[in-house]
C-alpha cells in the first residue's frame, strides 16, 4: 500500500461508512485509483465451471451493487468479478445507518437489505461490459415480492445474456425470511425455476449458489445434495454471519450480517465440510475473512477452487488484490504446486 492509498483510506475512515463506500466507487469510475491490470501466471491461471480465470482471486458481491464500475474492476487484478445483488425492481433497502466498521475487529456489519437500482438498470450497464473479463451477477429477491423464488429467475432471464455466471443468493440475513429458502424443498423448487430460466438464454451460463455460514453439518450436507441434483456449477461458501462471538468493537451490537476477519475460521470450516459432503462433485468458492495470501491459500487447501474477498478492501485498499494474487503464486511455488488446481483440498482435514 503506497502513501496515497494510506491517506485515502484514513480520510474515508473519518467518513460515514456508506458515504465512504460511495466515494470508493466514484474514485474507481473517475480513474483516481491506480490499477495493475491482469495479474496471472501459469500457476495462477485456472478454470472453474468452464470459466477460464487469469487467477483465482475474485471480488465478492456487494461492492458494485449496480454494475457501475465493471471496467475499472476488471483491471484491478481480480481473476473474476461478481456484482449485485440485483432484484427485479429497484428498492431502497433498509433504513440508514446500515453499514458499520468494526475497526478493532477488522470487520464490517451491514444490513443493506438488497438496495439496488433494479434489473433494467443493471442490464443496460452489463450490456456494455468489458468482454475480456469474467463477470457474474448476484441474483436477489425484492423484499415485498409475493413470489421471491421467481424473482431470481426473472433477474437471470433479464440479465443473463450479458453474464459469464450468476449466483443465487438465498443467504443474506438482511431480507426477512430469505434464509428460509435454504431448506431442501424450498431450495430445490427455487433452483428448478432458475435453471429453467437459464435454459432459455441464448447461451446458458454457470449458475452458482451462495450459502450462509450459520448452518449445521446436516444442513450443509442437505444443501450439497440439492446443489448437485439441481445441476449447479459451483457453491460459494459463505455469506455473512449473524454470530458475534469474540468481538471487541462497540458497533458489534448492531444488527446485520458480519463479514471480515472474524468470519475467516467459521466460513473455512463450512467450506471444508461442504467439500467433504460433495466429494469433489461440486467446485467451491471460498469467501469470508480473506485479507492475506496465506488466508486465500488456506481456503484453497480447505477445498476452494477459487476465492472471493470484499470487506478486507475497507482496511487494506485495492492494492490488496494484486498483493494476494502474487503472494498466492509464491506460496504455490514454495510448496511445489505447478498450478493452483493441484492445491485444492490438500489440507481439508485440518478444518473438519
Amino acid at each position: 500500500m503506497n502513501m496515497l492509498e494510506k491517506l485515502g483510506l484514513a480520510l474515508m475512515h473519518r467518513t460515514d461508512p456508506e458515504r465512504a463506500h460511495g466515494f470508493a466507487v466514484k474514485a474507481l469510475a473517475t480513474g483516481f485509483v491506480p490499477l495493475p491490470g491482469v495479474v496471472t501466471s501459469p500457476r495462477l491461471a485456472t478454470e472453474i465451471a468452464g470459466l477460464k480465470l487469469p487467477n483465482p482471486v475474485g471480488l465478492a458481491a456487494g461492492f458494485d451493487k449496480n454494475a457501475e464500475v465493471l471496467g475499472p474492476l476488471s483491471r484491478a487484478g481480480f481473476g473474476f468479478v461478481e456484482v449485485g445483488a440485483v432484484t427485479p425492481r429497484a428498492q431502497a433497502g433498509n433504513p440508514k445507518p446500515r453499514l458499520f466498521r468494526l475497526s478493532e475487529d477488522q470487520a464490517v456489519i451491514n444490513r443493506f437489505g438488497f438496495n439496488n437500482q433494479g434489473m433494467q438498470a443493471a442490464a443496460q450497464r452489463l450490456a456494455k461490459r468489458p468482454q475480456d473479463a469474467v463477470i457474474g451477477l448476484n441474483l436477489g429477491a425484492n423484499k415485498d415480492s409475493e413470489n421471491r423464488a421467481d424473482d431470481f429467475a426473472q433477474v437471470l432471464a433479464h440479465c443473463g445474456d450479458h453474464l459469464d455466471f450468476a449466483t443465487v443468493n438465498v443467504s443474506s440475513p438482511n431480507t426477512e425470511k430469505l434464509r428460509d429458502l435454504q431448506g431442501a424443498e424450498a431450495l430445490a423448487a427455487l433452483l428448478s425455476g432458475v435453471m429453467q430460466a437459464n435454459a432459455t438464454l441464448a447461451k446458458p451460463i454457470p449458475v452458482f449458489l451462495k450459502i450462509a455460514p450459520d448452518l449445521t453439518d446436516a444442513e450443509i450436507s442437505e444443501i450439497g445434495d440439492v446443489a448437485v441434483a439441481a445441476g449447479l456449477s459451483a457453491v460459494i461458501a459463505t455469506n455473512t454471519t449473524l454470530s458475534r462471538d469474540g468481538l471487541k468493537s462497540p458497533e458489534s451490537r448492531e444488527m446485520g450480517g458480519l463479514s471480515g476477519a472474524p468470519l475467516f475460521e467459521k466460513s473455512t470450516r463450512v467450506l471444508a465440510r461442504l467439500s467433504k459432503a460433495t466429494e469433489g462433485k461440486m467446485p467451491l468458492i471460498g469467501v469470508g475473512g480473506i485479507a492475506s495470501p496465506e488466508q486465500a491459500y488456506a481456503k484453497i487447501r480447505a477445498g476452494a477452487s477459487a476465492v472471493q474477498l470484499y470487506s478486507a478492501l475497507v482496511y487494506h485498499g485495492m492494492s490488496l488484490v494484486p498483493d494476494i494474487a502474487r503472494g498466492l503464486d509464491r506460496l504455490l511455488e514454495k510448496d511445489g504446486f505447478a498450478n493452483v488446481a493441484e492445491a485444492v483440498g490438500t489440507d481439508r482435514e485440518t478444518w473438519l
